[in-house]
């Protein structure tokens, strides 16, 4: 196949793509040690931006990547987990607070600018967005996602802007808790009935008998992520 025929059979399928998703809503979540490499971070927000261009809603969630642990060691608090959680006290949880919403969330948005586009970067916190309440008392300010408010987003789809959400959520009590990000994205997708969710990450995704290589799956739907989960054959690595 020679080069301009192999560029016209991309152009093709990225055509379908754009018309099947031209006014809906795609969640791409971006997080782990991926948020680290500069050229990655440049191409993956390129793309944003060319979706975003053919009519595509694009809402862009993040973790924390390295930065909070950075954060972390910076202040001298250290990192302990129970079931792969960060115990999280209240002084942890505003560290995390400035990574997420501050350095990565204003990065991004910053970026994303650099590059042409134009971004609304929020936080869980922002008009409720993210609702969540303590998971138990021994992990402290960890939290359980209960609502999720996504007005605030619904109002940033109407300009020309990417809305860039950091994954931090807000108590009734009015306390700053530290939720899976993973999980938020997730749970905004739904609240947006988005037609794709996408996960971006430097882990390698999910298997269906793990470890073997040819059960890897890139791309799942609802109905067989469903049954993967109810015959328990759905690990992660």
């Amino acid at each position: 196949m020679t080069d301009s025929q192999i560029t016209a059979q991309i152009l093709t399928e990225s055509l379908k793509y754009f018309l099947k998703y031209r006014d809906q809503t795609v969640v791409i979540k971006y997080g782990g040690n991926a948020m680290i490499d500069e050229k990655v971070k440049e191409s993956i927000l390129k793309d944003i931006l060319l979706l975003k261009t053919v009519g595509i809603k694009v809402v862009l969630v993040h973790g924390g990547g390295p930065a909070i642990g950075e954060l972390l060691e910076k202040y001298e608090q250290k990192s302990q987990f129970v079931q792969a959680l960060r115990v999280t006290n209240k002084k942890t949880a505003q560290l995390a607070l400035t990574a997420l919403a501050g350095k990565v969330n204003k990065s991004l948005v910053q970026d994303i600018i650099r590059l042409g586009g134009n971004a609304i970067g929020v936080s869980g916190i922002d008009g409720k967005l993210i609702e969540a309440k303590p998971i138990s008392e021994d992990l402290g300010y960890v939290g359980e996602i209960t609502a999720i408010h996504p007005e605030i987003i619904e109002r940033i789809n109407q300009t020309d802007a990417v809305p860039v959400i950091a994954s931090a959520a807000i108590g009734l009590d009015g306390e700053i808790y530290n939720v899976n990000a993973d999980t938020a994205a997730s749970r905004i997708a739904g609240s947006l009935c988005a037609e794709q969710f996408i996960l971006l990450s430097d882990v390698r995704g999910l298997y269906g008998n793990f470890p073997d290589e040819g059960s890897f799956i890139d791309e799942i739907n609802l109905t067989n992520l469903e049954k993967l989960v109810k015959e328990k054959k759905l690990l992660t690595a």
